[in-house]
């Protein structure tokens, strides 16, 4: 605290000027100035006074600086001061934001470009006026930012397979992230993940090759499954052979049904022993 001495000796405390309190003084008066000046010009000031806010709509309103008792305001008509109000409009609709392509290497070392979808809202008009200076501009940096750190931990793999569980960790990141600004985070979708021409052109020929390896298993197993179906159908045959000409007329026959052409073919000599032995 200082001390001012004058010419005759006397002691005077130096006391400095409380300005807050010179402040609300002068606040209120502007105050009966802005109340005087609205009934003057009543009923044409109710046209400045008088503001509609629509369903969707919320308004945070300062007065000579300070946020105005009560919260946000509307849907409906409000009230506001001249000269000594200010106003902001929040929107509380869910605002959809496309995340620009990011280029993001992997965990593997690949190099991607990821698209992505963000769905957000302002929830707390007040926290989103207060705490941030552009809560939409904000949410969608931070949105970019937390898809880039969130698919690096990613190999390529795990972003192909796993993008449901990758869109849920970006979401629950976003919504901690933007609680303080008011913003909710409604929902996150990974649009689409573009390889490399290189890349892309080795895994067709990779997967190309890994199917041709399972075709020729399945042949392999085809061709054994039908080589011990042939070795019974001989085993029966050789037990009776009168059941392989069975056999060949039984295919005559199909063959005949589905194509109708004349079909010579030879007759065993020992069907006609039977007949031979009789006339003998």
């Amino acid at each position: 605290m200082n001390y001012i001495i004058c010419a005759h000796g006397h002691i005077f405390q130096d006391v400095p000027p409380d300005y807050e309190t010179i402040g609300t003084i002068f606040g209120y008066a502007l105050q009966a100035l802005s109340w005087l000046l609205i009934f003057v010009t009543f009923p044409f000031s109710m046209c400045v006074c008088l503001k509609v806010i629509k369903e969707y709509e919320r308004v945070v309103i300062f007065r000579i600086g300070r946020l105005v008792f009560g919260g946000a305001r509307g849907p409906g008509m409000i009230f506001i001061i001249p000269c000594i109000d200010t106003y902001r409009k929040i929107d509380l609709r869910v605002v959809s934001y496309a995340v620009p392509p990011q280029e993001i290497l992997s965990k593997d070392s690949v190099t991607v470009s990821v698209d992505a979808v963000v769905y957000f809202r302002t929830s707390d008009p007040i926290a989103s006026v207060n705490n941030v200076d552009d809560a939409i501009y904000s949410t969608k940096l931070l949105a970019q930012t937390t898809l880039r750190n969130a698919l690096g931990m990613k190999t390529l793999t795990e972003m192909l397979t796993e993008r449901e569980a990758i869109a849920q960790l970006c979401e629950t990141i976003l919504d901690e992230g933007t609680e303080h600004w008011g913003v909710k985070v409604e929902r996150v979708e990974v649009k689409d993940i573009r390889l490399p021409q290189q890349l892309t052109r080795a895994m067709a020929a990779e997967a190309e090759a890994a199917r041709e390896a399972r075709a020729k298993v399945v042949a392999a197993e085809g061709e054994q499954k039908a080589s011990r179906a042939l070795k019974e159908a001989a085993d029966v045959i050789q037990a009776n052979p009168v059941a392989l000409q069975l056999r060949h007329l039984q295919a005559l026959n199909s063959i005949a049904a589905e194509h109708n052409s004349t079909i010579v073919f030879p007759v065993p000599v020992e069907m006609f022993g039977a007949f031979m032995k009789k006339d003998q």
